[in-house]
């Protein structure tokens, strides 16, 4: 599938249809996600798979092992994010998708164009990504 969406990057939030199972369907609504990594589709020159980290403004003052949130507190950070209210990233879901008008929609207020990109995860924000990865890995 073709689009003009630009090239993805590690660290952007994106609007997903992250699945809610194991078969691998777009879930029913958009949410937040976090791309942990992108890589070109051998063979293409404008198709990309992306490893996306699942969101939620759910219960985000019960952080379990494997997530970390953004929240206004953040203020700068938040901002970058584009994120409308506080959010979760867990680092023990996550998928590879592709990126593509199947998975991936252009949010509500799009700031940077239209195209799935919120925003950007602040550099100040590393450490806690770090930290929930490696809790992830260890559990």
């Amino acid at each position: 599938m073709k689009h003009w969406w630009e090239q993805p990057v590690a660290g952007d939030l994106v609007w997903c249809f992250f699945p809610q199972d194991e078969e691998l369907e777009p879930g029913p609504k958009p949410r937040p996600g976090l791309l942990l990594k992108v890589r070109r589709v051998v063979g293409t020159d404008d198709q990309f798979a992306v490893q996306v980290a699942y969101g939620t403004s759910q219960k985000i003052d019960a952080l379990y092992s494997g997530e970390f949130a953004i929240d206004r507190r953040d203020t700068v950070a938040f901002k970058l994010s584009g994120l409308s209210f506080p959010t979760k990233f867990n680092l023990k879901n996550i998928v590879e998708l592709p990126y593509n008008e199947s998975w991936f929609s252009i949010p509500p207020q799009p700031r940077h164009g239209q195209n799935p990109k919120l925003g950007t995860l602040h550099p100040s924000l590393m450490r806690r990504l770090r930290a929930a990865r490696a809790a992830a890995k260890d559990s």
